[in-house]
């Protein structure tokens, strides 16, 4: 096949710059990669890090319908990889949210969607990875030859052990429209308990459940969303526009959505959180152009705004108490989920909350939940005023007690303030170090906690 002859051949040589450019790097001078997106909410003052050329890096090679696989290099987004797969009726198992998540990002990280109760997390569905070691090697890992220990390590490892550059992932079939089903409940306990039904059965109503999420807009109206696949649709809805699909879920017991709109109908609005920059006005909307209606100029924004702190200022000036930013996705077992929202409305009181069940299939070390358990994620994005005589970093350490009080982890994206050891105890750190010794034995990469806790 000439064009997948073309494509490994333009993978070879874009790794092999990568290699060059990686062993030209100072000793002490640590690497990043040189994206021009990011979905990571940890700030940071700027360093004499040196960037790795991965512009090269962003294609899908190839992928089979027959086998139901694709090999991808790491730094494709999401949003390209699934305008590959859909013509032939497949996607990855798991799709997050956000169209510039990269595979590499959510597999080196943590990545979760509505499928995430059945499927698991992005990682769960690869079958090789092609990594670049913090020793300047390219291994190439699988569950079952010598680099397994690293295939096991690698997710959240938040590119301490390696870069991902090249995975095989397997795909699922889908069918064109997706039926959306929304159930209110106005009590936390029994939505929590339909939940676990639903994801155990793996049924609602008159058909399966493909897809479950949910809404907290209070804690006396939250909704679960059920989506099933279908091959036909009386309509459907576009939310990419000036409706808002988030409102819509208040208002609709049913809807409609294509497949593609279905996996991206939350980027538009990046869920709830465009409200910040004003464009669900519907006057504001209507002068915005739908391409900048995406999650990652809203990213781009943020950033700016910290690094000129536009919002902290007008927050002095206007006479506003000082507020937290509280940007989080965090899993307790189901059975603790009721119990959360409870203290995270009393004590917190942002909204709304999005709710997405998972159950790993089996045991990842640096990300210790339970396989076979079903979790709740809770994604919440937002800024927080302080009470009288707090600090910056009151919610956030805040709800890291109460989630591993209810025993459950928080993803490591955004900011975090452990203690070294609690960190280590809470992260495996047992299980990472081995690894980190074994693929990076110099410490070329921050480890995991220099990089998600003490570097913000």
């Amino acid at each position: 096949m000439p064009e997948r002859t073309a494509s490994l051949t333009a993978h070879r040589d874009a790794v092999e710059r990568l290699i060059r450019s990686y062993a030209a790097i100072p000793k002490g001078t640590p690497p990043r990669l040189a994206k021009r997106t990011t979905n990571l909410f940890r700030f940071r003052a700027p360093t004499a890090a040196a960037g790795l050329p991965v512009r090269d890096l962003d294609r899908v090679l190839e992928v089979d319908p027959e086998t139901r696989t694709a090999e991808v290099q790491g730094m494709t987004t999401y949003e390209r990889l699934v305008a590959a797969t859909l013509p032939y009726g497949l996607m990855p198992y798991v799709v997050p949210q956000l169209k510039t998540i990269t595979l590499g990002g959510a597999v080196t990280g943590l990545g979760i969607e509505s499928t995430s109760f059945k499927d698991g997390l992005p990682h769960e569905s690869v079958e090789e990875m092609e990594i670049l070691t913090g020793d300047g090697r390219v291994v190439v890992a699988r569950p079952d030859n010598e680099h397994a220990d690293l295939f096991r390590a690698f997710p959240n490892s938040y590119g301490t052990l390696g870069y991902a550059l090249r995975l095989r992932i397997g795909l699922a079939p889908v069918k064109p429209y997706v039926r959306l089903t929304h159930i209110r409940f106005t009590d936390a306990d029994k939505c929590m308990l339909a939940l676990q039904e639903i994801c155990e059965r793996g049924e609602h109503d008159d058909g399966p459940a493909d897809f479950v999420d949910g809404t907290f807009f209070g804690p006396d109206e939250m909704y679960l969303t059920v989506g099933t696949f279908a091959d036909r649709a009386p309509y459907t809805s576009d939310y990419t526009g000036m409706r808002i699909y988030y409102r819509s879920i208040r208002s609709r017991t049913r809807d409609w959505l294509t497949v593609h709109g279905y996996l991206w109908r939350w980027d538009t609005d990046w869920f709830w959180c465009s409200r910040a920059f004003g464009v669900q006005h519907p006057l504001v909307r209507a002068l915005v152009p739908r391409r900048w209606l995406r999650s990652d100029v809203y990213r781009r924004l943020v950033g700016i705004d910290r690094r000129l702190g536009i919002t902290a200022r007008a927050d002095r000036w206007l006479g506003r108490p000082p507020r937290e930013t509280v940007i989080q996705d965090i899993e307790v077992p189901v059975e603790r989920g009721a119990e959360f929202l409870e203290f995270f409305h009393r004590q917190v009181g942002m909204t709304p909350v999005w709710m997405c069940p998972l159950k790993t299939t089996r045991h990842w070390p640096l990300y210790p939940l339970a396989p076979g358990r079903l979790y709740v994620n809770f994604g919440f994005w937002g800024m927080v005023p302080l009470p009288p005589g707090r600090q910056d970093g009151y919610y956030n350490r805040l709800i890291e007690e109460t989630v591993h009080r209810l025993d459950g982890h928080k993803s490591l994206y955004s900011t975090s303030y452990y203690d070294r050891e609690e960190f280590w105890r809470l992260y495996n750190g047992d299980a990472y170090w081995p690894v980190k010794r074994a693929y990076d034995p110099e410490g070329r990469l921050l480890d995991l906690y220099e990089k998600c806790v003490r570097a913000r």
